[in-house]
């Protein structure tokens, strides 16, 4: 059975976004990009473009936004400590049909909008996704608009992603096939390598 899932985007998450920024371009060699803010989740990000339609985003709790009534998404809620990969993004053309696949674990659909974009996130209850967090956040756009269309080239390429944990085996995705992304048996965690114009670049 397969479900459609395609690799969407990439998300680091930080104690504050300017902390996060900074460390990503720190590390990568290049400017993020205006995003903007998350109401119903209380949080805000910075984006940045990837070659062959995909992208990347810092994010946080907005100080500025009340904290919501429900978990945020991304374990923002327990984040502390310095920025890190927090989570890797699928999309999906039919969300019902990966909820129906993997059960309440994966989340429940919560509409959301900036802009003239729409889509369906996928959000626990709690906040965790399943496996420590190394299941990925599913995603349906509702909307002709996609993120990575609008933002400026970063001039960088995601090479490959190493998603790791104890129990790798378990984290079962139907369909799902991605050379760039490897499933490794290790601590929990996220690994990411770039290449662009000054070389290869890694984030963790």
């Amino acid at each position: 059975m397969g479900l459609g899932l395609e690799l969407d985007h990439i998300a680091v998450a930080a104690e504050t976004l300017e902390e996060g920024v900074a460390w990503v371009e720190e590390r990568l060699g290049v400017q993020m990009l205006p995003g903007g803010q998350h109401p119903l989740m209380g949080t805000h990000n910075r984006l940045l473009g990837l070659a062959d339609g995909l992208y990347f985003e810092v994010i946080a709790v907005d100080p500025a936004a009340p904290k919501p009534p429900h978990a945020r998404w991304f374990d923002l809620d327990r984040f502390s400590g310095p920025p890190r990969i927090a989570n890797w993004i699928l999309r999906t053309p039919d969300l019902a049909a990966a909820f129906a696949a993997f059960g309440p674990a994966a989340g429940t659909p919560v509409a959301l909008a900036r802009g003239d974009l729409r889509w369906q996130m996928a959000v626990p209850e709690t906040g965790i996704l399943p496996l420590d967090g190394i299941f990925p956040a599913l995603i349906e756009w509702e909307s002709a608009a996609h993120p990575a269309q609008r933002l400026a080239p970063s001039g960088l390429r995601l090479s490959r992603l190493d998603v790791r944990h104890p129990e790798i085996d378990t984290l079962y995705l139907p369909g799902f096939s991605d050379p760039r992304v490897a499933f490794l048996s290790g601590p929990a965690g996220f690994s990411a390598r770039f290449e662009g114009p000054d070389g290869e670049r890694t984030l963790t």
